[in-house]
């Protein structure tokens, strides 16, 4: 009963202070518990989506989104890595918390998962495609259809809740969508739903849908600003290993001069499938790339234009499949009480600095995209710029499911910037990364954002500090920590993060900063 009293006031509240316009039936279909409806991508940058100014990109789904609902502008994670992004995304806990800090370990399925407390407030849940966390979600959620790993881009394997190993013919992203509707068509329909859609894409190695192949080929992308970044003044920047000119493989990463027969992930095409990549990898793109005979900055140049134009073809599939759940729907009356999220689990250098990849608290892996849309509600058009990070999300959606809210999560609930855009929110947030040395050499750091300040230590092998001054230095290419001018600011920081590494419970941190001031 009190989850139903709790429940019935948020919503009286909310569309007490929805958009004007909003009319009696809207307001009289979200009295109910609404179903929900994330779409969690894997490496997608917001740099890579239209609604955040993206114009070459074509993700018109997406952006309908945003469009129809809300743009998060400042949604960051607390921990820029794959599986551990998830493992917050459930537990709403940083990651020393819940005890998930690097892809290489396995994430304990036993302890606080927030869909439990869903499904005790009538929620069927499920999570189908990529999960990515060394375990299987057991009971966490009614129904699952995962991935195994990284899962295939073609012809992929799926694990069910049966524990059966079924191998499913054709692209993954169609894959998973046809898996997503067909959980939709079979569920009890006198509950609410949660569902995860767990995309593969747009991770490495970025495998286009054939249909997707040479979607770009006829596009120029600029080079960013920082892209022959020099990393003056930064130590981790420097002596990383994810750079487009050194890390990034012509072969398996580009599919220049690729031998497909011999390559595994290309050993799960069938014959119709490997021929398209043939035609388009062997006879086009390796016979430009073998007659242009490149070098230099030339050679990273053209690297790092295969590099978007792969990148963003497999985002088309992404952006189409979106567009058929949204359209799947509206056709079966869903979308009225529907909340539908679209979000990634951390962002992606497109060449920034001259990278990929991810991990650095640096703003393009600590931004990541996060778009959400519920019609009487959530007004269309709305644009947050408050702090937001992944860990808000369990509370928010308990919240928005009438669950009440366990003391145990660290995230706090972004219903209230929701309910009133003039809600102040976060005035800074806290971020560590661990994993190092492999694969990509970044070494670990944690530091405090705030609106214009990023105060990082870097500690490990080496232990040094950077402050940017993201005002006046947005592309965070000057490391003023030793500027005279700057060490009151430096003091305010310190302690600012010193109060967020006790809120939180960072003991690790905690002892290199005591460890330090000891010295």
């Amino acid at each position: 009963m009190k989850y139903m009293l709790l429940y019935r006031w948020v919503f009286a509240a909310i569309v007490l202070t929805a958009c004007n316009g909003t009319t009696d039936s809207s307001r009289q279909g979200n009295a109910k518990q609404p179903n929900i409806l994330f779409i969690f991508s894997d490496d997608h940058t917001n740099n890579a989506i239209g609604a955040y100014g993206n114009a070459l990109a074509k993700t018109p789904n997406i952006d309908r989104i945003a469009a129809e609902g809300a743009l998060f502008r400042n949604f960051f994670v607390t921990n820029s890595i794959c599986g551990p992004s998830r493992a917050s995304l459930l537990t709403g806990k940083y990651s020393h918390a819940n005890g998930f800090m690097s892809n290489e370990q396995r994430f304990n399925i036993d302890q606080f998962v927030f869909s439990r407390l869903l499904q005790e407030t009538g929620y069927q849940t499920a999570w189908i495609g990529k999960w990515h966390l060394g375990t299987l979600p057991g009971d966490a959620f009614d129904y699952w259809n995962i991935l195994p790993g990284q899962g295939f881009y073609f012809n992929p394997d799926f694990i069910n809740n049966n524990n059966d190993t079924i191998r499913h013919e054709g692209y993954v992203t169609d894959i998973i969508t046809q898996l997503a509707s067909g959980w939709l068509d079979q569920r009890d329909k006198d509950k609410p739903f949660f569902m995860v859609v767990g995309e593969k894409a747009t991770h490495r190695e970025w495998l286009p849908d054939i249909q997707d192949l040479g979607a770009y080929d006829s596009v120029e992308f600029p080079l960013p600003e920082t892209f022959y970044d020099d990393y003056r003044t930064r130590q981790a920047a420097a002596n990383q290993d994810m750079t487009i000119d050194e890390t990034m493989r012509l072969d398996i990463d580009l599919k220049v001069n690729l031998d497909f027969e011999k390559t595994l992930i290309y050993g799960r095409m069938n014959a119709d499938q490997k021929a398209a990549y043939k035609a388009y990898y062997t006879d086009r793109v390796s016979r430009e790339f073998n007659e242009k005979q490149l070098s230099g900055k030339a050679l990273t140049a053209w690297k790092f234009q295969r590099y978007m134009r792969d990148y963003l073809a497999t985002a088309n599939s992404l952006d189409r499949n979106i567009g058929r759940l949204l359209d799947y729907l509206k056709a079966h009356g869903l979308a009225e009480n529907t909340i539908v999220i679209y979000g990634s689990d951390q962002g992606f250098y497109l060449g920034e600095h001259g990278w990929f990849d991810k991990r650095f608290i640096y703003e393009q892996s600590l931004r990541t995209p996060f778009v959400m849309r519920y019609p009487g509600v959530v007004a269309a058009g709305t644009s947050i710029d408050q702090f937001v990070l992944n860990i808000d999300l369990a509370p928010t959606l308990l919240e928005l499911a009438g669950a009440a809210v366990p003391k145990e999560i660290q995230g706090q609930s972004f219903l209230p910037i929701l309910r009133d855009g003039n809600t102040a929110g976060r005035d800074a947030v806290y971020y560590h990364y661990y994993e190092y040395p492999e694969p990509h050499r970044v070494m670990p750091h944690f530091g405090v954002r705030t609106r214009q300040y990023k105060l990082v230590r870097f500690y490990g092998e080496k232990n040094f500090w950077e402050l940017f001054d993201l005002e006046n230095d947005p592309n965070e290419l000057t490391n003023l920590y030793e500027s005279d001018s700057y060490q009151a600011t430096i003091m305010e920081l310190k302690e600012k993060l010193r109060e967020l590494i006790t809120q939180y419970e960072d003991t690790d941190a905690a002892r290199i900063l005591a460890e330090e001031t000891a010295r």
